[in-house]
């Protein structure tokens, strides 16, 4: 009891400072630019990102329309046009168990979201190297995966989703690290 209440009293006394601390979830550390709105509840996604196959590099979030005409547009097109697109990015964490990633939205609705982790830091998507996944957790494989695979509805809060990265696997195309 009070260890508790020491926390709030420190967490209380930081806020009356203006000191603002990292966001966290569960003991998990909330990355991104968009941290502070999955903790002031929204509207915004907070992506639990599994299955890294390494440390290197960036992670990447992008929020698109939730249309087929726009779904993985060119960000200049899509900004130039005044349509959604929001993107964070973040160094890959070098340890911990989970990564977990905030983006905001402009309201609650219906987006696409894409995640990306840009091995070589080039900020390009490399298909031999990188990875990618989306809301669905479908196997990618070969194509260019379908909007439905994207596709997430956020509430008037946060929605949380888990997304398992996916990386070139020989001939198979795109699947799980650990995939057999």
């Amino acid at each position: 009891m009070t260890r508790m209440m020491t926390k709030r009293t420190g967490v209380l006394a930081a806020a009356m400072l203006g000191i603002v601390a990292t966001p966290q979830v569960a003991g998990a550390q909330i990355l991104g630019s968009d941290a502070a709105a999955c903790t002031s509840g929204g509207p915004a996604i907070l992506a639990r990102i599994e299955g890294l196959k390494d440390r290197k590099g960036n992670l990447k979030l992008e929020l698109y329309p939730a249309n087929e005409e726009d779904f993985l547009q060119d960000d200049g097109v899509l900004v130039r046009a005044g349509k959604t697109f929001r993107r964070v990015q973040v160094p890959t964490p070098t340890g911990g168990n989970r990564v977990e990633m905030c983006i905001r939205v402009p309201r609650p609705g219906r987006y696409a979201l894409l995640f990306t982790h840009d091995r070589d830091g080039k900020n390009k998507f490399n298909f031999w190297s990188d990875g990618a996944g989306f809301p669905a957790n479908t196997r990618l494989g070969r194509r260019k995966p379908p909007l439905s695979s994207a596709l997430i509805d956020v509430p008037n809060g946060v929605a949380t989703v888990t997304i398992r990265a996916q990386y070139l696997r020989g001939l198979g195309g795109f699947g799980p690290v650990d995939a057999d």
